[in-house]
């Protein structure tokens, strides 16, 4: 079994969505084998708990605008630090960059396939990584 078409657009245009907000080292996983209850999972991050929402409202706002959908449930943005939308056929999860480190996502779902996502997606890898090392060097008073 693999994601149908439907999934895969929908985790596109959310990838798109989220690279439009500049969410940090965007991935998706094809978890239809393994998981009855959806096909795919978006994995996306921020270094604050305002971006973090900012994403969320972002791909809410480009899916319901694009392709007519709205998640069934959107749980976690109270605390801003890892928000969940769950639209059925697809799961997104947006975390803090600090959340996506302790959770680690990817090690869970790492056999399942990745789903080709956008260039500008794709681009965002490694940006969370290059963040948290500005962040420490601003921590450090290092800014050379």
């Amino acid at each position: 079994m693999t994601a149908t078409d439907h999934s895969i657009e929908l985790i596109k245009a959310a990838a798109q969505a989220a690279a439009d907000k500049l969410a940090h080292d965007i991935i998706a996983y094809d978890v239809s084998d393994v998981l009855s209850i959806t096909d795919a999972f978006l994995v996306a991050s921020a270094p604050n708990d305002r971006q973090v929402k900012g994403i969320v409202d972002g791909i809410e706002e480009a899916l319901l605008k694009e392709l007519g959908t709205k998640p069934v449930r959107r749980e976690g943005e109270r605390d801003g630090r890892w928000v969940l939308l769950d639209y059925i056929d697809i799961v997104v999860h947006v975390q803090h960059s600090e959340e996506r480190v302790f959770y680690a996502l990817e090690r869970l779902w790492k056999d399942c396939p990745e789903i080709e996502l956008p260039a500008d997606a794709v681009a965002t890898r490694g940006k969370g990584e290059e963040h948290a090392k500005l962040y420490a060097a601003e921590a450090d008073g290092d800014l050379s």
